[in-house]
Formats: C-alpha cells, sequence, structure tokens
C-alpha cells in the first residue's frame, strides 16, 4: 500500500518566510486523515512543525501515523528546514510513543496548576520584595544568558536561542520593570538575598493560564535549602491575589530537581515540546 500527501490548497505564506500548507493522508488515493504543515514563527523558516496529525478512528494502529510523519519530514526537507518540532498534549500518549519512536527528543514541557484560594506564604525568615531598577538591569541581563543557554544546550543553534531571547523578552517585558501585569520579585531569607522570581499576570497569556511563571532561580550557593520552593509559594500568592487561579511555567527536559518540585506542589505537565534534527 501507498501512503501519500495530498494537499487540500494552496501553500499559505506569511511574514519573515513563514509558510504552511495542508494536506489529506491517504492510502492508494483513499483518505485516512489529515495533516498540517508549517514554518516554526519563533525560530525562523529553517525549522519545520506538525502542527497537527489525525487519522481517522477506523484506520488507527496500522502505521498511518508513522508513514505520515516520515513523509511530512520530506515536505519540510524540501522547504529547507533542518529541524522538526512537534507539541503534544499531555493525555495523547500514543502520539508521545510515536514521536519517541521516530527519533524525537523531548526539549521542555509545561505544566499548570489550579492554586488553592489561600495559598501558603514563604516560611519563617523568608519574605520576598519587588526588584529596584538596578536590580531589574542586572537580573534582565542573567536571565537573558541563561535562556539563551538554556535552549543552546538543547539543540537550537546558538544564534537562533539568543534571537528568541530577545524577543520573548522584548515581547513579555516591553516596558521593563514597569510592564503590566509583570511580577518581579527578589526573595531574601535572613536578610541574605538568595533567588529571584518573573511571573507574568498580563491579560494576553494563553487561554489555559492565568499566570504563568517565566523565571524562578535560587543563586547556586544558597541552593538546596528550599528556597525554589518559597519562591513558587510567593508565585502562587501573586497569582491569588490578583484574582488568578490557573499558574502554568514551562521546565527543560532534564531539569529532574525542578520537575520533582513543580510535581511536589501539585503541578501537572499539559503539553510537551519535542524537536528532531533533519538530516
Amino acid at each position: 500500500m501507498t501512503t501519500t500527501l495530498r494537499p487540500t490548497g494552496p501553500e499559505r505564506r506569511g511574514p519573515d518566510g513563514l509558510r504552511s500548507r495542508d494536506y489529506e493522508i491517504c492510502v492508494n488515493g483513499r483518505r485516512v486523515g489529515t495533516i498540517e504543515l508549517s514554518t516554526d514563527s519563533r525560530f525562523g523558516p529553517a525549522v519545520g512543525r506538525i502542527v497537527d496529525l489525525r487519522i481517522e478512528e477506523r484506520d488507527r494502529r496500522r502505521g498511518r501515523g508513522t508513514v505520515a510523519a516520515l513523509a511530512a519530514e520530506e515536505v519540510l526537507r524540501g522547504w529547507g528546514c533542518r529541524r522538526i518540532e512537534v507539541i503534544v498534549p499531555a493525555a495523547a500518549t500514543t502520539a508521545l510513543h510515536l514521536a519517541v519512536a521516530l527519533g524525537y527528543t523531548e526539549r521542555n514541557r509545561n505544566m499548570v496548576k489550579k492554586v488553592p484560594e489561600q495559598p501558603p506564604g514563604p516560611p519563617e525568615g523568608s519574605e520576598a520584595r519587588p526588584m529596584s531598577e538596578s536590580e531589574f538591569a542586572a537580573w534582565l541581563d542573567s536571565a537573558k544568558r541563561e535562556y539563551v543557554q538554556s535552549w543552546a544546550d538543547r539543540g537550537v543553534p546558538e544564534d537562533q536561542a539568543r534571537a528568541k531571547a530577545e524577543a520573548d523578552h522584548a515581547a513579555m517585558l516591553p516596558y521593563g520593570g514597569r510592564t503590566p501585569g509583570a511580577v518581579l520579585r527578589i526573595l531574601s531569607h535572613q536578610g541574605t538575598d538568595v533567588g529571584t522570581l518573573w511571573v507574568s499576570l498580563a491579560e494576553d497569556l494563553p487561554d489555559d493560564y492565568d499566570g504563568f511563571v517565566f523565571d524562578v532561580r535560587v543563586a547556586e550557593k544558597h541552593r538546596g535549602h528550599g528556597h525554589g520552593r518559597s519562591l513558587m509559594l510567593v508565585a502562587e500568592h501573586e497569582c491569588r491575589a490578583a484574582g488568578a487561579d490557573r499558574l502554568g511555567l514551562n521546565v527543560f527536559a532534564g531539569n529532574t530537581p525542578a520537575i520533582r518540585l513543580y510535581e511536589s506542589l501539585g503541578y501537572e505537565t499539559a503539553r510537551r515540546h519535542l524537536y528532531k534534527p533533519l538530516i
């Protein structure tokens, strides 16, 4: 049997080289599903994305999805893409198994929690204060460097990682520390600064989040003493104080201590982001 991708319409073009197209997945000319492909708006035209892949119920468990995903790679290679990315919802276990079997690697995941109505604050001896302008400038420089390194360590070319860091921080903090909805805090413990927090409570967050933890970090010499948990409790308190109750975050794969911390606080994986080089 022959599996092919048949375009359902013309290719769509957008700014900065963005392109996308929808296809029917056909076996011997018979439609068995659909797939949508695009280049990645975050990383540019050299990165492709499987936006959606669906196999009809009666044709599942026959390898149709596997062949369609491999055919998608060929299409994206023809577009000049050197990497392919997918987002897999937590409940889509079959899709996750397929991606892993095809050589995709998890880079990061989104987690979410419904914050209790009265979340506990940080323990005695710890307190959070707003960042000053000078503290914000120092934090931002450090945050960008660490963000670039985190993406570069996980397969993103350094120039793409640097461009993403600049674009993301500019978009989310257009007015610096005075950006509406930006909560920027420094945690001190017994008078010593031990960590920083950035939570966004902006109105234009994705629909599944009321607040989002964009950055939480503990100074290296103060790690292992529960300050990360304290920072997350501050985030939840700020979230509830603003009338929000669904708090999300991103964590990079391999950061096992952070994942365990978030899970212990009740955060659940919402979606996984995976990638694969196109050689």
